[in-house]
C-alpha cells in the first residue's frame, strides 16, 4: 500500500494528453515532452522516472518530486479450462478488483472494472452482492490494461476492451470517459474506438451524454421484456423504466453499420419463455440493434438457474424469425467465476 504522503502527489496515469501537456508546461518544459512521457507510461509500461531516458536527468528528478506513477498490481491469476484468465488486482488502498482476459481466435479481449463493487443491486449479479466500495480513478481503469499488457504473455495480444467488469461504468462517468480518452490517445495505448465497448444497466441520461462525448460501442443490459420483470431483477428500472431507456438508446449515435447491442441474460422461469421472447420482439420492433443472449451463470448461493438448452434455442429462434440479429454469447471462465455477473473481487490473496 502506498503511503499517504506519496498519494498526495498526482498520478500521471490519471492524465489525458492535454492534461499532461498543461502539467509539463507549468514546470517550464516543452509541450512535446508530454507525448514522450505518455509513451513511457502507456506504451512502455514504465514505472520509474529514472527509466525515462529520453528526458534530462534534472527533469526526471523534478517529476519524481512533483508526481507519481501507480497502477493496480497483480495478486494472482486464475486460469480457466477454456483459456480465460481472471486477474485479482490490488489497489493503493488495499481494495481488490478483478479483470478478465478472454481468448479469441487470433486476439484477446480484456474485460475491465470501473468500480470496486457495485451499487446497482441487480438480483442476478454476484458483484452486486458485495456492495459498493468506491469508484475507480482513470489510472485504476487504464492501469488494469497497462498492467496486464506488460505483465502477462497474453496482454500484448489484447485488441478489444469491454467495460463489463465490476461496477456500472456510467455511474462513474467522469473517470470512465477520461479512461476512454486515454485508451484511444495515439500517445497512450492507441486503441481504436471501434474496439471499445461500454456496458450499462440502463442509466438513460448518461447514455445520451456518452453519445455526445465520445464515439464507442454501447451494450445495454436489458434482461426483461417488461417493466414488472425488470423491476424485480434490476432496481435501476424503477428510475429509468423501459420506455425511458429505449428512448435514450434510439438517440445514441452508432456510426456506419455498427449496431447498439442489447444483452439479455436468460434465467429459468423468470425471463426465458417463448412468451417472453415474443414480448421482447415487440418491445424492440423499432430499435436498430442486435441481441446478445447470455445464459445465466450460476454461482454459489444464487436463487436463479440456467434455462434448458431447448428453451434457449426456442427463445433465440423466435427472435431470428422476427429478423433480429441474435447471438448466444458463450460465457467463458465459468469454472473460475470469471463469466458475466460472476466477478466479486472478494477473494483474498493466498
Amino acid at each position: 500500500m502506498v503511503k499517504s504522503s506519496e498519494t498526495s502527489l498526482p498520478n500521471l496515469l490519471d492524465f489525458t494528453l492535454e492534461e499532461m501537456e498543461s502539467f509539463i508546461c507549468a514546470s517550464g518544459k516543452e509541450k512535446y515532452r508530454a507525448r514522450q512521457i505518455m509513451k513511457w507510461l502507456h506504451q512502455s509500461g514504465c514505472m520509474s522516472f529514472d527509466a525515462m531516458t529520453t528526458l534530462a536527468r534534472d527533469f526526471r528528478e523534478t517529476l519524481a518530486n512533483s508526481a507519481r506513477i501507480y497502477r493496480p498490481g497483480i495478486v494472482k491469476i486464475q486460469k480457466s479450462q477454456d483459456g480465460t484468465q481472471k486477474a485479482l488486482l490490488v489497489l493503493e488502498d488495499g481494495l481488490f478488483i478483478e479483470s478478465v482476459l478472454i481468448p479469441g481466435k487470433s486476439h484477446w479481449t480484456l474485460c475491465l472494472s470501473t468500480q470496486a463493487g457495485c451499487a446497482m443491486g441487480c438480483e442476478f449479479c454476484l458483484t452486486a452482492q458485495q456492495g459498493f466500495k468506491r469508484n475507480l480513478t482513470p489510472a485504476e481503469i487504464v492501469g488494469q490494461m497497462i498492467t496486464l499488457k506488460h505483465e502477462t504473455p497474453e496482454g500484448a495480444a489484447v485488441n478489444n476492451i469491454v467495460m463489463m467488469g465490476m461496477g456500472e461504468p456510467l455511474a462513474n462517468y467522469a473517470s470512465t470517459l477520461k479512461a476512454i480518452q486515454i485508451l484511444t490517445c495515439d500517445f497512450g495505448l492507441g486503441m481504436s474506438n471501434r474496439r471499445i465497448t461500454v456496458s450499462t444497466c440502463g442509466l438513460a441520461p448518461q447514455i445520451m451524454q456518452l453519445g455526445n462525448d465520445v464515439c464507442i460501442n454501447l451494450a445495454v443490459s436489458l434482461n426483461a421484456p417488461d417493466d414488472e420483470t425488470r423491476n424485480r431483477l434490476m432496481p435501476v428500472n424503477k428510475k429509468y423504466p423501459l420506455q425511458t431507456l429505449l428512448s435514450a438508446c434510439k438517440k445514441y449515435p452508432m456510426p456506419g453499420r455498427r449496431l447498439l447491442t442489447f444483452e439479455y441474460i436468460l434465467i429459468k422461469d423468470v425471463n426465458s419463455s417463448r412468451a417472453d421472447a415474443e414480448k421482447l420482439a415487440r418491445l424492440l420492433a423499432d430499435q436498430r440493434c442486435k441481441l446478445n443472449l447470455i445464459i445465466f451463470n450460476e454461482y454459489p448461493g444464487s436463487p436463479f438457474k440456467s434455462p434448458s438448452a431447448k428453451d434457449i434455442d426456442a427463445f433465440q429462434q423466435i427472435l431470428l424469425d422476427r429478423h433480429f440479429t441474435t447471438m448466444i454469447r458463450k460465457s467463458k471462465g465459468r469454472d473460475i467465476l470469471a463469466a458475466c455477473g460472476q466477478l466479486s473481487g472478494a477473494e483474498q490473496p493466498t
